[in-house]
């Protein structure tokens, strides 16, 4: 009984004492819910982030504190907020915040989990050789038109019977990544190609999920008990081992005058550098800053759509071309269903953390150097301050009284500031592209017909990463007499 008695007061001393240092830090923090010892908030709230930090908004403000174990982090809520924390005071909120998941998988290296000289480096070479290859130019919309040629075929070859749209629209997504990674294009059979799809989709997935959550709160109890991220883990694996296949093929085949890719670009620039110490272009670098591109490019959604964007989409492309991105000046309904759509389905409502680089006073608050902050997106994107129907999918939020496409600055599903995704024009390039070419080919139904599209549901089920649709697809021919 001695023993027993000992072992039960040094476990009272020691909740008492991390009882005791978590009182004293959160007297200098934003309020936020009572964190339990060694818990924190982890198991208060529901299973999804994005519902629980909606509901300690409502009950804290745009400012709160929730604790990830014994790791405190800052919520920031509302555009006006997240504008004067990641906008206004980048410099203060600037750095990426290292949670111990995202060190696993990337072992510390790549663009996204860097803060520093590395960061710098490896964005400032990541969104020159991007756009050097096309990106925001005529020879990436080529490309995008090529791609949409392959998905309409398979859309096709579906016969107009159900199918899960989100698997060749991933399919095409990742392969426009592909050609400018790899300098190829799989087929969208390819067992390899859908495997590594599929390791691609289950990453992001796990890393937005209430055990990727659990993971970083509590990473030296996680990393040794079994469980389904113990495979996470293993695939991640898999999908480096295939960068560096790639990587190694390239380096046997590179010609230094002729570059055909991101890949060949990195691998020109370390032969440059090699001879510098602390340069950044080196192997590890390269295959996390690839793990990064994949994570963060292949993600898509579809959606229901309107008779005046098709209506738009004959006056002005018609049925004998695709569409071009040139086109979108002429087309200010379809783009601002496409804005829309990114706003109201909010696929990414909680951005990466950051987290302070200095003792930093903000909105009456003391935030110490080193705090995890939390720029919740979501809550720009819904933020009544800012739009007028902010529930309800409304392409009117885009458009001027003269009916004439204009931008929202509280539309920010990128994030801001100097952390914003350096792929963002790529992506909205893609969604223009893929949808206005679909739609000119295809009328979009239901599997069946009692079926019905619930955009609610669906808006829901994103930030749950959860439900998915199927869908038919018919040949617009068939149904309203137009050309091919």
């Amino acid at each position: 009984m001695g023993i027993i008695n000992l072992f039960l007061s040094f476990i009272f001393v020691l909740l008492l004492l991390l009882t005791w240092g978590t009182q004293k830090k959160r007297h200098q923090l934003p309020p936020g819910p009572y964190p339990l010892p060694l818990l924190g908030n982890v198991l208060q709230g529901t299973t999804v982030l994005y519902d629980s930090y909606r509901k300690l908004f409502k009950q804290y403000g745009p400012v709160f504190t929730v604790w990830l174990g014994s790791t405190p982090a800052v919520v920031l809520c509302g555009y006006e907020v997240l504008k004067e924390a990641l906008i206004d005071h980048s410099q203060q909120f600037g750095a990426r915040a290292l949670l111990p998941l995202q060190i696993r998988l990337t072992k510390g290296f790549g663009i996204v989990v860097n803060n520093g000289p590395r960061w710098k480096e490896m964005r400032r070479f990541s969104v020159t050789t991007l756009r050097n290859f096309g990106m925001g130019k005529r020879s990436m919309e080529e490309r995008i038109q090529e791609e949409a040629l392959h998905l309409i075929q398979a859309i096709k070859e579906t016969g107009g019977e159900p199918f899960d749209p989100l698997e060749l629209l991933g399919r095409s997504v990742n392969n426009i990544l592909n050609l400018v990674v790899f300098g190829r294009r799989w087929d969208y059979e390819d067992q390899q190609f859908l495997l590594y799809l599929k390791i691609t989709f289950s990453l992001v997935g796990f890393i937005r999920s209430p055990l990727g959550v659990t993971y970083s709160a509590f990473p030296r109890i996680m990393r040794n008990l079994p469980g389904p991220h113990q495979k996470i883990f293993q695939n991640n694996e898999l999908l480096t081992s295939f960068f560096r296949e790639q990587i190694e093929s390239h380096r046997r085949t590179l010609d230094v005058d002729s570059p055909r890719d991101f890949i060949d670009c990195f691998l020109i620039k370390a032969n440059e550098e090699k001879d510098i110490e602390g340069s950044e272009f080196y192997t590890e670098n390269l295959v996390y800053s690839l793990m990064d591109m994949y994570l963060g490019g292949t993600e898509t959604v579809v959606n229901t759509l309107q008779f005046s964007l098709l209506k738009e989409i004959d006056q002005f492309v018609g049925t004998h071309r695709l569409p071009e991105v040139a086109d979108r000046t002429q087309m200010p309904y379809t783009y601002a269903v496409v804005h829309e759509i990114q706003r109201f389905l909010d696929i990414g409502p909680i951005g990466l953390p950051h987290k302070t680089t200095e003792d930093t006073k903000f909105r009456g608050f003391n935030i110490p150097m080193g705090t995890t902050v939390i720029p919740m997106l979501g809550s720009a994107l819904w933020d009544p301050d800012h739009w007028e129907t902010p529930e309800e999918f409304n392409p009117e939020h885009f458009l001027d009284e003269k009916g004439q496409f204009c931008n929202q600055a509280a539309f920010i599903p990128f994030s801001a500031g100097k952390r914003s995704c350096p792929g963002e024009g790529l992506a909205q390039m893609e969604l223009f592209l893929f949808l206005t070419a679909l739609l000119q080919k295809f009328t979009i139904r239901a599997a069946s017909p009692t079926d019905t599209f619930n955009l609610g549901t669906l808006r829901r089920a994103f930030r749950k990463q959860g439900l998915y649709y199927q869908m038919r697809a018919v040949p617009r021919m068939c149904t309203e007499g137009g050309g091919d």
